[in-house]
């Protein structure tokens, strides 16, 4: 059961970073220039006060190095590579394992 949760998500992940792929080269054909969306972006647009809560539990771990250069470059990174990563990770923790074959079964 849990497998099929991760890869279930791990799907919907990569299906939402197709999207957004999409999106951007429309988005940067038409503008005729390279348009990338962020992780900040795209957080805005689902849930804005969600993202102002998470700096000030942040801040207080590793001398704010958490979330300064840590989560800042996470939230300026392309949204769609992040959610490629995310479902590529959890389509890996969902797969089967192979059957041993031989003497390694013990």
């Amino acid at each position: 059961m849990i497998r099929f949760l991760l890869r279930f998500l791990g799907l919907i992940c990569l299906a939402a970073a197709f999207i957004l792929a999409i999106y951007d080269g429309t988005k940067s054909i038409a503008a005729s220039r390279v348009f990338l969306t962020s992780v900040r972006t795209l957080w805005e647009l689902i849930n804005a006060n969600s993202l102002m809560q998470v700096k000030p539990l942040l801040t207080p771990y590793a001398g704010g190095m958490l979330w300064d250069p840590g989560m800042v470059s996470i939230l300026n990174a392309p949204a769609f590579t992040l959610l490629a990563c995310v479902g590529i990770v959890l389509l890996m923790l969902g797969r089967r394992k192979k059957p041993l074959i031989g003497y390694a079964r013990s």
